[in-house]
C-alpha cells in the first residue's frame, strides 16, 4: 500500500480519548484516525448525494420554496 506520513496536532484531552479508544479496539491510533478520516469523507459524500437529489428534484418539479414550506406544513 502506498503510503504517506502527516503530522497532526492534538489536544491532550482529544489524543487521550483517541488513544484509550484505540487500545479497547485492540487497534493503533493511525488505525483508528484512518478510519474516522474514511467515515468521515463517507458520510459528506452521502449528504452531497443527497442535497444533490434534492437541487435535482427541485429543478425537475419546478418547486419554490413556498411550496415546499407548504407541504412540511401540512405533513405536520
Amino acid at each position: 500500500m502506498n503510503t504517506n506520513t502527516v503530522n497532526i496536532s492534538f489536544k491532550k484531552d482529544l489524543l487521550k480519548k483517541i488513544d484509550k479508544l484505540a487500545k479497547a479496539e485492540s487497534r493503533s491510533r493511525s488505525e483508528l484516525i484512518r478510519e474516522a478520516a474514511r467515515l468521515y469523507i463517507e458520510r459528506r459524500e452521502r449528504w452531497e448525494k443527497i442535497f444533490d437529489f434534492g437541487l435535482n428534484q427541485v429543478k425537475r418539479l419546478d418547486l419554490k420554496e413556498e411550496a415546499v414550506a407548504e407541504e412540511i406544513k401540512k405533513y405536520r
